[in-house]
């Protein structure tokens, strides 16, 4: 169990400060030159995480708990903060204070609600406190079909409109994911009564087919993007930052699978 505890932790991690640090970078290059101070604290951020990230790696899973629960308790800090900071540039934005800056509201209020997530991983691993398997499934999809949709909309929004195939693409994935999105939630409002293996069991197979199509939608446009063969505004690492979240909740919805029928995938 102790090894456990440590691997997952590391996992996380590992995972969501990269995570944290690109949020960083993405904030400050959509801030306008005159925003210095914004700017100044998106780089204590992704400095502040990318050395998370590198302490992370010297950590192994026969690393002692005690230790990983401080390193816990230290990256979770760092969450909050980062979050914090993301809830006030959000602020500015709808109070209109930032004119000019290129900065969705809905794509700060998305990487404040990844922030949240990791620090309450992180809160629920030292506390021992992780949710039954069936309450686990249901909270973890709503919340990446969440991400999932809403990626899928930034990315319309941030190809050129003349690329008019792959907007309509993108726009049709997003409206997927908010259909998956209700049902899941609708899923949940049925709660515990709903919470039988076949049902669940269906709910997981019906979004990896959609995470697996959208992932490899996202892997096609980072590999056009990268060849520069599209016209767009999308950051080369913002397109491998959303494939790697679907890889990873590909991965997540793989995991549930085999606790859940005993199978690995």
């Amino acid at each position: 169990m102790a090894n456990e505890f440590v691997a997952r932790s590391l996992n996380e991690i590992r995972f969501w400060s990269r995570i944290m640090k690109e949020h960083s970078l993405f904030l400050k290059l959509g801030f306008r030159c005159e925003d210095t101070q914004l700017i100044r604290e998106a780089e204590q951020f992704y400095s502040l995480f990318e050395q998370i990230e590198s302490a992370s790696h010297r950590y192994t899973e026969q690393t002692d708990p005690a230790q990983i629960r401080q390193f816990n308790v230290q990256t979770a800090a760092a969450a909050s903060h980062i979050w914090a900071f993301k809830r006030k540039v959000l602020g500015l934005i709808i109070q209109c204070k930032l004119p000019g800056a290129n900065n969705f509201p809905l794509l700060v209020d998305h990487t404040s609600r990844e922030a949240n997530y990791f620090r309450n991983r992180l809160v629920e691993l030292n506390e021992g406190k992780l949710e039954p398997l069936p309450d686990a499934i249901i909270d973890e999809n709503v919340f990446f079909l969440r991400i999932m949709a809403d990626h899928a909309k930034f990315i319309a929004h941030l190809l050129d409109p003349s690329e008019r195939q792959l907007v309509e693409q993108a726009r049709n994935f997003g409206h997927d994911f908010d259909q998956l999105l209700f049902q899941a939630i609708d899923l949940s409002g049925m709660r515990p009564q709903a919470q039988t293996v076949p049902l669940l069991d269906q709910f997981l197979d019906e979004n990896r087919v959609s995470v697996a199509a959208l992932r490899d939608f996202k892997k096609t446009a980072r590999e056009l993007i990268d060849a520069c063969r599209i016209k767009s505004i999308i950051h080369p690492l913002l397109a491998d930052h959303v494939y790697r979240e679907a890889e990873r909740f590909l991965a997540i919805i793989d995991m549930f699978e085999a606790s859940l029928t005993g199978v690995k995938p």
